[in-house]
């Protein structure tokens, strides 16, 4: 299979390289970041189609960070194993090595990586973001010119924080017949006055924890964001109708967020309020009329401030309207510890084919660029990939959809597609 090599970009041999060259990005005070002009940034190519996707992003970031920047700055890629490789070399999915490095590094990006079911292996993905407390998942969502199911599909620009620690992902679980779920079931309602109709004795139960403490720096997090790039509508979303204690606290933590200092005269929680040069706009939505939003106005929002699991739901639906999760970006950040990745899996089916659409990752590195505040690259980036849309150029799925709109289409390989991207970067 065809590859694409660079000199700034080291493979793991026997372990994690430490090239001379670059140096490690320093968190500061306050969860800032000093980046220096040659940064190491650790990558895990992933799982599946991540070995072809994975050097298709590396060729796209190195070309944008090159003509946006001369010879003054150069990222240092250093690879770091999780997944099925870490696995066949070390015996691992998940090596002490990754983690220290990546807690050295302060920000990577990584492929997809899967879980093998059946086998009481714990999601990697999980793993990662309990260890660097990556407490907020961002997703932006936004039409770039690639083949969609919507019409007018520049409406959709929005922005998705999804919490990541807490909600049913943190949860505890006790299935129906085990003698955990009979103890429980009975302290329920023996102690919590629960009635035996709603808990009956082949119940299955799940805790659904929910902190305010988790649930605050989120918000901010996200009302942060909003302010430092001119978004005025961010709607908070939960089933607190019904789930009065965790998501309906949810949404009320996020109205006392708006009222600190920090928050009090710029995000406006009055319904009929309009916000003005520098305010935003703090709406509750109930999660099932967001869902319904998004497809009939999805213009109507600027950022969504969700729990994990609806925030799961919210971002595959917003991400469809746009043509699905290959196309979408995502970054699980902490204070100051990041690490970017695509949204969408592994992809077995397709594995090794080199047909896979390297977008998700690519963007990804895009808004990692962002993140390292070289945004000049990043919008190279971005104009690049709109230009190769505007010449119906892209991987089978890219092509196909032009395809069924009746529009010729230029069909490429993985690789050749991040070449078509890198050579409209001007």
């Amino acid at each position: 299979m065809e590859t694409l090599k660079a000199d700034n970009v080291y493979y793991w041999e026997g372990k994690a390289k430490r090239p001379q060259e670059g140096e490690f990005i320093k968190l500061m005070d306050k969860a800032s970041l000093l980046v220096p002009d040659k940064p190491i940034i650790p990558f895990i190519e992933g799982d599946g189609i991540g070995p072809e996707i994975t050097p298709a992003m590396i060729h796209v970031v190195n070309t944008a960070v090159e003509r946006a920047y001369g010879e003054s700055r150069k990222i240092i890629w250093v690879e770091v194993l999780a997944g099925d490789k870490a696995e066949e070399k070390t015996g691992e999915r998940l090596p002490q090595e990754t983690l220290d490095f990546l807690k050295e590094a302060v920000v990577g990006i990584k492929g997809p990586l899967g879980t093998p079911v059946g086998k009481g292996v714990k999601s990697i993905n999980s793993a990662l973001r309990r260890a660097f407390d990556f407490y907020s998942a961002v997703r932006p969502v936004y039409w770039m010119g690639q083949p969609t199911p919507i019409p007018d599909p520049k409406r959709v620009d929005v922005v998705v924080f999804r919490e990541n620690t807490d909600d049913v992902y943190a949860g505890i679980e006790f299935f129906s017949g085990t003698e955990e779920a009979r103890k429980v079931r009975e302290f329920l309602i023996k102690e919590m006055g629960a009635k035996e109709s709603g808990f009956p004795e082949d119940v299955g139960i799940t805790v659904k924890p929910m902190s305010e403490f988790k649930t605050k720096r989120h918000v901010r997090k996200a009302l942060r964001y909003a302010l430092e790039t001119g978004r005025k509508n961010v709607a908070v979303i939960g089933k607190g109708n019904i789930m009065k204690a965790t998501e309906g606290a949810f949404i009320n933590w996020a109205f006392e967020v708006a009222q600190e200092p920090e928050f009090k005269d710029r995000v406006l929680t009055d319904p009929e309020a309009e916000p003005g040069e520098g305010q935003v706009k703090l709406t509750k939505v109930i999660t099932d009329q967001m869902l319904m939003q998004l497809v009939l106005r999805p213009d109507a929002w600027d950022v969504i401030i969700a729990q994990n699991l609806n925030g799961d739901y919210v971002s595959d639906l917003a991400a469809s309207l746009i043509g699905g999760p290959g196309f979408v970006p995502s970054g699980n950040i902490g204070e100051g510890y990041a690490l970017f990745e695509s949204t969408h899996g592994t992809a077995w089916d397709i594995a090794g084919k080199g047909i896979a659409n390297p977008l998700s990752l690519t963007l990804s590195g895009a808004m990692m660029l962002e993140y390292l505040g070289w945004k000049e690259s990043a919008q190279k980036i971005y104009s690049a990939v709109r230009k190769t849309f505007e010449d119906r150029v892209g991987t089978p799925d890219i092509a196909s959809g032009f395809r069924k709109m009746g529009e010729d289409a230029k069909e490429v390989s993985t690789i050749e597609y991040a070449q078509e991207i890198a050579r409209r970067i001007d």
